[in-house]
């Protein structure tokens, strides 16, 4: 007997993720690594943290900490993300809010939630490759994400219509994606409210990085700009998915989904079905540090990478051959390079790793259709300024020497 054989059709689309196994890489001391788009473990707010753990095991708090908990989340996390909602232009009460194991689970959560097989999710090309994974488990097809002001909307509708589904949603990270760096400015936003209203669809705002901004001036979230129109949450049809991976800890796995009550009921059955709920521990030690540093903490984040994304830019100036392009973002922890056309992405990491050791990832891997190849991401948030310098200056070499061959 073989079990793979009684696998459900869907597991043929299950994928390794090009990022995880590029992380081992970092256990590698001579490799300097623009791969992971991870925090710098020397920024963690450590000694805050180990004091909210010691408060979440002290006689007062270890029965909550250590037990069973409610599905929807730790009320007093809820209630401090209501008020960081409220200040970036979404009041919402904690009904409408849901912890989850970090942001890729609601991710999984809402892909579930929504589509079924042959379906339709709208997505940047490229995007997010974690987000094309939580959604490909559900069978959907993608259509690529066009927010240009030319753009006919009636033809993502017949093309869903013809594939046997509808659009169910647009997903998109508007500020300072994943994996370009790019930010979606208010023109563009109050296009994607006018096409969803058109296509009847959902929006899915990922706010991984909006509090990361180090200049320009910061745009409202979609969700904000929403509820500005329609005066109530409950008649917004954007979903907004936080994470406290990039701010305070990824290992926690502590994220959230604030949206209207009615989908956030339907969340929480799902919750309850896959995990019960987000490790309570974590949830009281986030909410601990939350309460004790968090915009300090976060002010700190945003000089430390700002300092770092200024190196990159002023390496990839200085180091990188003609026909070479990157973009240049306000925030976020990432710069997108395309290539020379031609040019293999993957076989310029493989290259670059042999020759120079350093290491990026490929950016064929952000494209729904595998397109794309002569892109790389490379992130600038787990290396000092000297580091950095030091590995686009070798990355520029083995360009130099690929465009040559």
């Amino acid at each position: 007997m073989k079990l793979e054989e009684m696998f459900a059709t869907r597991a043929d689309r299950l994928k390794a993720s090009e990022i995880r196994e590029l992380l081992k890489l970092l256990d590698q001391p001579d490799i300097i690594s623009f791969a992971g788009g991870i925090p710098d473990p020397a920024l963690f707010p450590a000694q805050a943290f180990q004091a909210a753990y010691a408060q979440a095991l002290d006689a007062e708090h270890q029965a909550k900490a250590l037990q069973y908990s409610v599905s929807e989340g730790y009320l007093p996390l809820r209630e401090w993300l209501a008020e960081h909602m409220a200040g970036i232009g979404v009041p919402c009460d904690v009904d409408n809010i849901l912890i989850t194991s970090g942001s890729q689970q609601a991710l999984d959560y809402l892909g579930k939630l929504m589509l079924s097989p042959g379906d339709t999710a709208l997505v940047n090309w490229p995007t997010y490759l974690g987000a094309l994974a939580a959604f490909n488990a559900y069978e959907p097809r993608f259509d690529r994400l066009d927010l240009g002001v030319n753009h006919g909307v009636s033809d993502y509708a017949e093309r869903a219509e013809a594939a046997g589904g509808r659009v169910k949603f647009a997903y998109l990270s508007a500020d300072f994606s994943n994996p370009t760096g790019e930010t979606v400015d208010a023109a563009g936003r109050a296009r994607l409210l006018d096409m969803a209203e058109t296509l009847d669809c959902a929006i899915i705002e990922d706010g991984a990085y909006q509090a990361l901004r180090y200049d320009g001036e910061a745009i409202q979230p979609i969700l904000a700009m929403e509820l500005a129109q329609k005066g109530d949450l409950e008649a917004c049809r954007t979903i907004y998915c936080g994470s406290f991976s990039k701010t305070l800890s990824p290992g926690l796995r502590v994220g959230w989904i604030v949206a209207a009550k009615p989908v956030i009921a339907k969340l929480v059955l799902m919750k309850q079905a896959a995990d019960l709920h987000s490790p309570t521990i974590n949830q009281l030690a986030i909410h601990g540090v939350a309460e004790a540093c968090f915009d300090r903490h976060v002010s700190n984040l945003r000089a430390a990478y700002s300092a770092r994304r200024d190196a990159m830019l002023a390496a990839l100036a200085d180091h990188m051959p003609e026909g070479v392009e990157w973009t240049k973002p306000e925030g976020g922890m990432f710069v997108w390079i395309t290539l020379p056309k031609g040019m293999d992405g993957a076989a310029l990491l493989d290259r670059a790793i042999r020759e120079e050791r350093v290491a990026f990832v490929p950016g064929g891997a952000f494209f729904a259709d595998g397109s794309g190849i002569n892109t790389i991401r490379l992130s600038f948030s787990n290396s000092g300024e000297a580091a950095i310098v030091e590995g686009v200056s070798r990355l520029g070499a083995v360009l130099r020497r690929a465009l040559s061959d």
